[in-house]
This record gives structure tokens, C-alpha cells and sequence, in this order.
């Protein structure tokens, strides 16, 4: 493959405005919140009766639960991707299971349509198989980023990546509002657009990108061989201090990125002291946006920063802002104007971590051709830091009974990672490209 070639790069980045629909939508905006009213009951002045639903006999808060059901659906990406990133390698043909996680996660999200609070088990099914499908095509597609770009090229690709995301799929939460808030669709259908707009733009970047391998072609393809490359990949670190360090840290910080990301809403809901309920679902609404714009800056301002100051400083003041971030929020943050203040706050700093964590993991890989295996084995560590993520904020919330003490293990995620970021060696590959 030609690396730098634009049409390319271009097509590529289209993934990221298609399945961005799914974290915005579905995990942030439109899902939690209905998710949250539709297993919530409140009296006739709106004050809550009882959020807890029944799984299996067994009596949870419904944001516990739904932290449960995330946790879980990230288990079995860290327990199939593997398997299926050795296949990809071994056949050459990544992009194959890229559409198939793609097409199983689009059509899931449609599956919410059919959400029942009577069935709680049964309704959270297809978002359980939608975080499954998101999560798997992205290890399949980030293994793209280092063959199609340069070292030197990749925290720009990066950044447009995730920038394009972010301003594609605002744009299909702006559309559903519209149509939510003034033709009054019911908010089922929105889930529904997201399928239709991930699988839709998809298909821009699995016309352009290259199908299967030549070098890869014949042999025996074992499923244990995925788990024979982590395994492999995990020794390999050993050697590879920058890149064992770097991981260290990523997974601690990571932990509380995606945790922000998927209990922000959840946590707006029942800790901030909103006048009433239209104003909360508006309000969280804008906040959303406002992350959604401000990531998209956030995301070229810190390629900019590495390109000046380097990849390990850029993400390590990243990193410390979050924690600060969190503690404040802890703190202080208990009225609306407070949370827009936190929501901008984290926007601009959200892109910038994501996009730069990417890019940094990308250069730092030895050579090799089995990059599915590398993004593999950095997938497998992301979610698996997730899942202890989620885990633990919906088990502090059920033992403490609120959704702010669980604030205080995101601190510590946050200065464990920055602690480790720290320790990272210092290499020209990673200085700003500015000092070579």
C-alpha cells in the first residue's frame, strides 16, 4: 500500500464519521437518557419513586446496571478480538471482519427500536451486541492507521480521524433533535438513524481500502493463534521499554476517559440539581454538543502541541487536566451552569487524549506486518482497563448508594496514569517534529 495517498487517507477517516454515531448517540446523548426515564419512576411533581430494575431476581440501580451490561459487552471483545485479529493477520484481510463488526453493531443499534423496560434483560441485549460491534471493527481499523500514513503524518491522520467523527455524528444528533423536539418522533427511531448512518457511511471506507494480502495467502488458520500473538506481543514488550510504559499508562488514563464517556450523562441525571425534567434533557443535550464541537478542536490543538512539545508531554498535561477536571467535579459541581462549565472542559481535552493516544501507540510499534495484532493486544488492554472502569463506578455507587463518590476512583485512574506517563524514556520519534 502507498502510504500518504489521500484518497485513501480520506476514505479512512470516513469510518470514523460513521460509527462516531454509535458513542454519541447511542452511549452519550439520546440512549442513556431514555435509557434512565424508561427504567425510572417518578410522581406526579417528577421526584423518583424507585430507579432500580429487576435482573434475574436480583434488585440494581439502573445506572449499575447499565454500567454492568458495558463491562460485560467489553469481556467479550477482549475475548473474541483476539481470535480474530490472528485470523486477519494469518489471511491478510482485515478489512473482511472490519464490515462484519461493522454490519453486526449498525444492526443492533436498530434492535433498540424494540426496548422494553418490562423485558430489561432482553432489551439491553442489542446494546450489549452494538458495544461489541463498535469495539471489535475499531481493532481491525486502527490497525490501518500505521500502513497508510507515515510516522511522521500520523498524529495529523489521527486528529482528522477523530475530528471528522466528532463533526459527523453531531450532525446526526442535531437532525434527531430536530426531529424529536419538533416533529416529535419518537426517540426509538433515532437509534435506528444511527444504523442506518454507520452502516451507511462505512462503505466509503471499505470501498477504498485494500482487501486481502497477498503475503498472508495459504496455510492453516488456527483460532488460538490470536492468543498465541498477544502472548507473543507481550513478550516482544519486554524489550520495548517506551512501548511497555506508554501501555502502562494508557491503560490507568484510559480507564477514566471511556468512564467519563459512558457515565457522564447517567451522572448529570441524577447528581446535578435540575429545575425540572425538560430542562435536564435539554440541558444535557447542549452540554453533549458542546463536547462534541470542542473535541473536534480539541483534537487539532493537540497535534499541534505534540508537534511542538512531543507526544508523552502533550498527553501527560492531557492526562493531569483530567484529573483536576474530576476533582472539581467532585468538589464543586452540583448545579446546571457548573456541568457546562465541565462539559467544555472535558470537550477540549477528550479529542486531543483519544486522537494522540492512537497516533503515539502507532509510532512506537517495532516493525512488523501484523499490525491487527498490535492494535489487537492495545485494544485488549483499552477495554479491559474499561471494563474495571465501569465496574467499579457502578459497584462504589451501589455500595455508597450516590454516583459522585465514584468520582474519586476516576482521580486516582487519572494520577496513576499521569504518574506512569512520567516514567516514559524520552526518544526522537516522539519529540516535536519541529527539534529534528
Amino acid at each position: 500500500m502507498i502510504k500518504n495517498n489521500k484518497r485513501i487517507i480520506n476514505a479512512w477517516t470516513f469510518y470514523d464519521w460513521a460509527n462516531s454515531s454509535f458513542p454519541l448517540v447511542i452511549n452519550s446523548a439520546i440512549f442513556p437518557t431514555f435509557f434512565e426515564k424508561m427504567t425510572t419512576q417518578r410522581d406526579a411533581n417528577g421526584r423518583v419513586i424507585t430507579d432500580m430494575v429487576n435482573v434475574f431476581g436480583w434488585e440494581m440501580k439502573n445506572s449499575e446496571f447499565y454500567s454492568f451490561v458495558v463491562a460485560l459487552a467489553l469481556i467479550i471483545v477482549c475475548v473474541t478480538a483476539p481470535v480474530l485479529s490472528g485470523i486477519a493477520d494469518y489471511s491478510g484481510n482485515k478489512k473482511r471482519f472490519l464490515n462484519i463488526f461493522c454490519i453486526m453493531g449498525s444492526l443492533s443499534c436498530a434492535g433498540l427500536y424494540f426496548f422494553d423496560p418490562g423485558s430489561i434483560v432482553l432489551s439491553m441485549l442489542p446494546f450489549m451486541i452494538a458495544t461489541v460491534g463498535f469495539w471489535g471493527s475499531l481493532v481491525f481499523y486502527n490497525a490501518y492507521l500505521p500502513e497508510i500514513a507515515t510516522e511522521d503524518q500520523q498524529d495529523a491522520v489521527s486528529a482528522k480521524g477523530f475530528a471528522r467523527g466528532y463533526f459527523g455524528s453531531s450532525i446526526l444528533l442535531i437532525l434527531n433533535l430536530i426531529a424529536i423536539m419538533v416533529f416529535k418522533m419518537p426517540a426509538v427511531w433515532a437509534f435506528v438513524t444511527v444504523a442506518v448512518w454507520w452502516l451507511g457511511f462505512a462503505q466509503i471506507t471499505l470501498r477504498a481500502l485494500p482487501g486481502k494480502s497477498e503475503e498472508h495467502h495459504g496455510g492453516k488458520i488456527s483460532l488460538t493463534k490470536g492468543f498465541t500473538e498477544l502472548i507473543k506481543v507481550w513478550n516482544e514488550l519486554k524489550g520495548i521499554v517506551r512501548l511497555k510504559r506508554f501501555l502502562s499508562a494508557y491503560f490507568f488514563y484510559n480507564m477514566g476517559v471511556q468512564t467519563v464517556m459512558y457515565m457522564a450523562v447517567l451522572f448529570a441525571a441524577k447528581e446535578i440539581r435540575w429545575p425540572n425534567e425538560d430542562t435536564k434533557s435539554t440541558s444535557l443535550i447542549i452540554s453533549i454538543l458542546l463536547i462534541q464541537f470542542l473535541g473536534m478542536a480539541g483534537s487539532y490543538l493537540f497535534s499541534y502541541v505534540s508537534s511542538k512539545a512531543g507526544n508523552i508531554k502533550a498527553l501527560s498535561w492531557a492526562v493531569c487536566f483530567w484529573a483536576v477536571v474530576c476533582f472539581c467535579v467532585f468538589m464543586f459541581v452540583y448545579e446546571p451552569w457548573h456541568f457546562y462549565i465541565t462539559a467544555a472542559c472535558v470537550g477540549l481535552v477528550m479529542g486531543g487524549t483519544q486522537s494522540l493516544s492512537r497516533s503515539t501507540y502507532s509510532k512506537l510499534l517495532p516493525q512488523t506486518e501484523d499490525h491487527a495484532s498490535y492494535f489487537s493486544f492495545f485494544d485488549v488492554m483499552e477495554k479491559l482497563g474499561i471494563v474495571i472502569g465501569t465496574f467499579s463506578f457502578g459497584l462504589i455507587e451501589g455500595i455508597t448508594g450516590g454516583m459522585r463518590n465514584s468520582v474519586l476512583v476516576l482521580i486516582t485512574f487519572f494520577v496513576l496514569g499521569f504518574i506512569m506517563l512520567l516514567t516514559v524514556p524520552k526518544e526522537k520519534s516522539l519529540e516535536a517534529h519541529s527539534s529534528k
